[in-house]
């Protein structure tokens, strides 16, 4: 096995924030588990081969990660004649960005899928000479056709299939409605997809589907995001690239263990982006469920985890949960614990200390509700719903100030006129650019974090 430094070994903790304290009936208990992973720097990802080095730590040889790059080619990329050239541009800047070893491949996607390169359902391996293959092959790419990305989703999980790294990625881009299969089909290929490789989605222009371009990073543990003008895809692009270049670990999980008599109400991530993980539990034991958290390289994440306790009496102490991140046993082996953190119940008769809100709990869920009414307010808005639509984004707007959410505000300053920020009090915008409107939406669980 291959030896490392301490600080190339990712080092991952867990942080339990909470008021542990409940009045005498209390049943509701809420915590904010931040999950850090630290010392991966972007060296490659990394297998699981034996026991860390330090607590927290995952050892193994380097080896490059996979992607693939999944390109729009549908005949919308020729209006403007200047978004395909754009796209091919972006695809080029992203190719150069792989490290050497990089696993890699490209698609063309229109009603279906054509491997772009290297061709022969294989990936290539990242070096001067396949690059530059790969930067002309992107030359004979053409409008033409119609959008079916469930076909494209499927052909890249083949090809990622065979890579030999766990890291496992892709970037889609579209620019219209996925009007070529049924949303069930769309939806099938997402849910097989789902847990083999992460996928980050974009769309370019202002005429594709908001919520199926979320939809596909929501499903895939990736990020979604518009780019409004194609000029800059290849910035985009090059972003994406290394913050995937920046992934050291794969198939991440939090599992949450709870004792008899407590059940889990949701747990989320709430922090860069929210995602709901709730119903994404697999069964690790009677007690344990396990919930996907994807791909990791030096970063930090929050989730906010709700249960509900037994009734207890005044003076009463419980573990109300267990948070523990590991990595999946493999093969019928035990899976490996990186770090865990313990959530407990406390009964008082204190009525300060029961009734403490704590801070990173209130801001999050103030984060939670803000993405829930700034999506309520946009539906709102488009079905002729107005009176709702500006009770809903007035909140939103209040939350954003109130949170210190700035580019969030900003964004809903270009959908209404601010009256009074305090009370949450607008007026809609009687014209509103679609760029604006969709940058809002596909932007809307964006969140910051508590302010230390």
């Amino acid at each position: 096995m291959a030896v490392f430094s301490k600080s190339q070994v990712p080092q991952f903790s867990v942080e339990v924030y909470q008021n542990e304290f409940l009045p005498e009936g209390g049943r509701e208990v809420n915590a904010i588990v931040t999950v850090t992973s630290t010392g991966g720097g972007t060296t490659g990802a990394r297998q699981l081969t034996g026991a860390s080095a330090a607590p927290g730590a995952i050892p193994g040889p380097a080896s490059g990660g996979a992607v693939v790059i999944m390109v729009d080619c549908s005949g919308s990329m020729d209006y403007p004649p200047t978004k395909m050239r754009n796209a091919r541009d972006a695809t080029s800047a992203a190719i150069d960005t792989l490290r050497d070893g990089v696993e890699f491949a490209v698609v063309a996607g229109t009603h279906q899928a054509a491997e772009v390169y290297p061709g022969g359902g294989r990936l290539a391996s990242a070096d001067a000479h396949t690059r530059a293959e790969a930067r002309q092959a992107l030359r004979r790419l053409t409008a033409g056709g119609g959008t079916a990305i469930g076909t494209w989703l499927r052909l890249s999980d083949r090809l990622l299939a065979t890579a030999h790294s766990g890291i496992r990625h892709g970037i889609l881009l579209t620019d219209g409605r996925n009007e070529h299969e049924t949303p069930e089909e769309l939806g099938s290929a997402l849910s097989d997809a789902a847990g083999r490789f992460t996928c980050d989605a974009r769309g370019v222009g202002t005429d594709w589907e908001v919520k199926e371009v979320t939809g596909i990073a929501s499903a895939l543990l990736g990020t979604a995001d518009i780019v409004a003008d194609p000029a800059h895809l290849a910035d985009d692009f090059t972003g994406m690239m290394e913050k995937a270049m920046g992934k050291e670990i794969a198939d991440v999980a939090l599992r949450l263990w709870t004792p008899v008599g407590v059940e889990i109400k949701f747990i989320k991530q709430v922090a860069p982006t929210v995602e709901e993980l709730t119903g994404r539990r697999t069964e690790a034991n009677p007690r344990a469920g396990d919930y996907p958290t994807g791909s990791w390289g030096d970063e930090s994440r929050d989730y906010h985890v709700c249960v509900e306790v037994p009734h207890a009496s005044i003076g009463q102490e419980m573990l109300a949960a267990r948070a523990s991140l590991i990595i999946p046993a493999v093969d019928g082996g035990t899976p490996q614990v990186l770090s865990q953190g313990l959530v407990r119940a406390v009964w008082t008769d204190d009525m300060a200390a029961s009734t403490s809100i704590n801070p990173q709990v209130a801001h999050y869920t103030g984060q939670a509700e803000l993405a829930q009414v700034i999506q309520q307010g946009l539906d709102a808005r488009k079905s002729g719903d107005f009176d709702d639509a500006t009770a809903k984004l007035g909140r939103a707007v209040q939350l954003a100030a109130a949170s210190g959410n700035e580019d969030t505000a900003k964004l809903l300053s270009k959908v209404v006129d601010v009256v009074d920020v305090a009370t949450g009090t607008v007026r809609l915008k009687a014209k509103v650019a679609d760029a604006d409107e969709m940058t809002l939406e596909t932007r809307s669980t964006k969140t910051v974090r508590v302010k230390k």
